[in-house]
């Protein structure tokens, strides 16, 4: 299947992997194939989602409000708290937000104090990414594009539907079949 993948498709998957290194988690899930994505701005299935005002950082903090940093939400689930369902049940009791704190901004970091550098080993994939990818192939072959791109492993996101890459779409306001229709048409348009 890997040798259907694009050049770019293949960095994002790879790319994935880093996105959870740097959130500390501990698991590659459809989030960070999303975030992934979003790390290529120039590739017009990512440009639907970054024009539609989910780029990068809007995303990655989306992530961070969800799942925390990786050894936070680690430590509690090991204790059996999920943060998911806590911050659902604080939010439909006190309204969406409510254990956000304000927006600080980050020391820059140099050397070998910047996130990136710490390294966690390989990372698995949680069951909804692998579903994502796989169904990545049948989005390929259901358009008959005889390759997989970045658009492609977006369609597999949002067909698999249960990954937090989908909810990180819908809770930014966007509509999953417009943005379904508008990656098809990024992908059947071709190259610009």
């Amino acid at each position: 299947m890997f040798e259907r993948f694009t050049e770019a498709a293949r960095q994002t998957v790879l790319a994935a992997q880093g996105e959870a290194q740097e959130l500390r988690h501990p698991a590659i899930g459809t989030e960070h194939l999303l975030l992934a994505a979003l790390r290529q701005p120039g590739d017009p299935s990512a440009a639907v989602l970054i024009e539609a005002g989910l780029d990068l950082e809007t995303a990655r903090a989306a992530v961070r409000r969800l799942l925390g940093e990786g050894d936070q939400a680690e430590a509690l689930a090991s204790i059996g708290v999920d943060l998911g369902a806590v911050r659902e049940a604080v939010e439909s009791v006190f309204g969406e937000g409510a254990l956000d704190a304000p927006a600080a901004e980050e020391p820059k970091r140099r050397g070998w104090f910047r996130s990136g550098s710490v390294h966690f080993g390989r990372a698995a994939f949680t069951a909804p990414a692998k579903k994502a990818v796989e169904l990545s192939l049948r989005e390929s072959l259901q358009l008959r594009s005889g390759r997989i791109d970045v658009g492609h492993l977006l369609l597999g996101v949002i067909r698999e539907g249960q990954g937090l890459g989908v909810r990180v779409i819908v809770d930014h306001g966007l509509d999953l079949a417009a943005v379904r229709g508008a990656i098809e048409g990024a992908l059947t348009a071709g190259p610009a």
